[in-house]
């Protein structure tokens, strides 16, 4: 999507914006003109995650806008008053604010300890609600007033609280501000507006989650810089209150081709859904068509789940098990209920029935029609969790790892 130079010269606070979707809006701005606050904790590089505020606002100036740094941890009050107060004395005010900065940790409740369910929270719902409250007085200033949050859709579905409650409560309190700013505010003609992804998105941050590999079935972050760009180029009074998706704001604005956004252009019709969204495109809910090889499967399906493992286990290697480093355990649920373990981390690897004779780095919990979806390439395992067919206790970097797994031995099976 092309800038139109709507942004030039408005004042942007954005927190969260040294790396990821924050980045990725303060770039697109930047091309504008525009100047950007960037409010994030990342003064010094972190040693798994690039990028610091003094590096993103180098990126930004460099791009046309002008930068203003902040150390800011939206937790701490006097942060976000201090950050707040030195962007209006160095831009004379404030037009639009960023609520990105957000933690997220996919526990159910008994493995979510208190120290991170207050992080979530606190950074999340109370953080986003801070920033909100002390930059509103400023918005209320500006021609051009804009509060966007990078929340979800609130969504009862059951399935969204079930496996990960903590989290859940955390993102919908962002959204929960955009449902009672938007009335609250209407009458200042500030649009408060919250903004989601389709998919998900590639960032260091969803590569600590699920892997390296996730960016084969992710799209870029710019996809979610340029639908937050022509939401914030709207004319206040005529949009607020939304829930929007990424795609479907691009859509409206007439943008066809969605692959550009894909990292892997080829395999943008088998995309990672992202969470608190029932319903995708029909493209996005076939991950992978299914060969004649899995057909089979599932049609022999049946009391051949041990038959399965024995199949896996005569495919492993040790190339397999450098890659993968893990030991697993497997609670199949349903028709073809059982235990089942695969020791990919001593040797060429083991497979059995029963529990795994030394602990599981992760435990997985599935029904076994899932189950045998997952096996034959039908059901990613990153798509399974985020959708609620696969419960994961333990490692979840090291569950993930069963995607690369599943990659090989699907076209054997």
């Amino acid at each position: 999507m092309k800038n139109t130079g709507k942004l030039a010269g408005r004042t942007i606070f954005i927190t969260g914006a040294s790396r990821g979707i924050g980045k990725a809006i303060a770039l697109k701005a930047a091309q504008d003109g525009a100047n950007i606050v960037v409010a994030a904790k990342t003064a010094e590089p972190h040693p798994k995650l690039p990028g610091t505020i003094y590096t993103a606002a180098a990126e930004i100036e460099a791009v046309g806008g002008k930068a203003l740094p902040c150390i800011v941890d939206v937790r701490d009050e006097a942060t976000v008053k201090t950050a707040v107060k030195n962007a209006v004395e160095k831009f004379g005010g404030i037009d639009i604010l960023i609520n990105n900065a957000s933690a997220i940790s996919l526990t159910p409740t008994e493995q979510t300890d208190m120290k991170r369910y207050d992080l979530m929270h606190t950074i999340n719902t109370r953080g986003t609600f801070l920033v909100s409250k002390e930059c509103i007085p400023y918005l209320k200033k500006s021609n051009h007033a804009h509060i966007l949050n990078i929340s979800p859709p609130l969504n009862l579905n059951p399935i969204w609280f079930s496996n990960h409650v903590a989290y859940t409560m955390a993102k919908y309190g962002m959204s929960m501000c955009v449902l009672g700013m938007a009335h609250e505010f209407k009458g200042d003609n500030i649009a408060v507006n919250a903004l989601w992804p389709r998919t998900s998105i590639y960032t260091a941050a969803m590569e600590m989650l699920t892997g390296k590999d996730s960016d084969q079935f992710s799209r870029k972050p710019e996809i979610m810089s340029d639908a937050a760009y022509a939401i914030l180029c709207k004319e206040p009074k005529n949009v607020s209150g939304n829930f929007f998706i990424d795609d479907e704001v691009l859509k409206a604005e007439g943008v066809t081709d969605m692959r550009q956004y894909a990292c892997f252009p080829e395999n943008a019709d088998k995309l990672m859904p992202d969470f608190f969204l029932d319903v995708g495109p029909e493209k996005l809910l076939e991950f992978a068509a299914e060969g004649s090889h899995a057909a089979a499967l599932k049609k022999d399906a049946p009391g051949k789940i041990e038959g399965l493992f024995q199949k896996i286990e005569s495919l492993l290697s040790e190339e397999i098990v450098s890659k993968t480093r893990a030991i697993y355990e497997f609670n199949v649920k349903g028709e073809e209920a059982g235990v089942w373990f695969a020791d990919l981390k001593n040797g060429t690897g083991k497979v059995g029935k029963g529990k795994p004779p030394i602990d599981a780095d992760a435990t997985l919990t599935m029904d076994s029609k899932h189950f045998f979806d997952m096996f034959s390439g039908k059901l990613k395992p990153a798509s399974a969790f985020m959708t609620g067919k696969l419960k994961i206790k333990g490692d979840l970097q090291k569950a993930m790892k069963l995607e690369k797994l599943m990659g090989g031995l699907k076209s054997k099976l």
